[in-house]
């Protein structure tokens, strides 16, 4: 069963048990997925691949990670807890990301490979983000390489 059908399991389920937040984020994400459909040039009744569906919610859990500072620096803490309780069943659809500490080792070979140098980190963190797409967070991969490369 792909990604995207157990979301919209999802959100029969949401229905039934009357959960408004996970029924508001679920239908958010039909919604993206739709948007990502017809931005690809694809009919409403395709579907994505689960790499798709990945991208799209992970774009999704950014905004809600955007939002989430932009409201507690603003002292909006009850707009950031919903945020958060959103950003939580994002999660649940999302892969384990990598830790800083599973990513050293492959930062440290990409750095070998391509010659460790201060200058070519944007390059050597660009490369990486190719290699670990979907499955490690773009700030823990930046903060790993510039680490290894001070």
């Amino acid at each position: 069963m792909s990604l995207q059908t157990t979301i919209k399991d999802s959100l029969k389920e949401a229905m039934k048990n009357k959960d408004t937040v996970r029924l508001s984020v679920v239908r958010g994400l039909s919604t993206a997925f739709m948007n990502e459909l017809v931005a690809t040039n694809r009919t409403p009744q395709d579907t994505l691949t689960d790499e798709e569906v990945i991208a799209v919610i992970t774009r999704e859990a950014k905004r809600r990670k955007d939002a989430i500072n932009q409201y507690s620096e603003g002292g909006r803490e009850e707009l950031a807890a919903d945020e958060k309780a959103e950003l939580a069943i994002l999660q649940e659809y999302l892969p384990t990301l990598m830790t800083r500490d599973e990513i050293r080792p492959l930062a440290q070979a990409k750095i070998t490979e391509m010659g460790a140098d201060k200058s070519k980190a944007g390059q050597i963190t660009g490369a990486l983000m190719k290699d670990l797409k979907g499955k490690a967070d773009g700030t823990d991969v930046k903060a790993v390489v510039d680490s290894l490369l001070n």
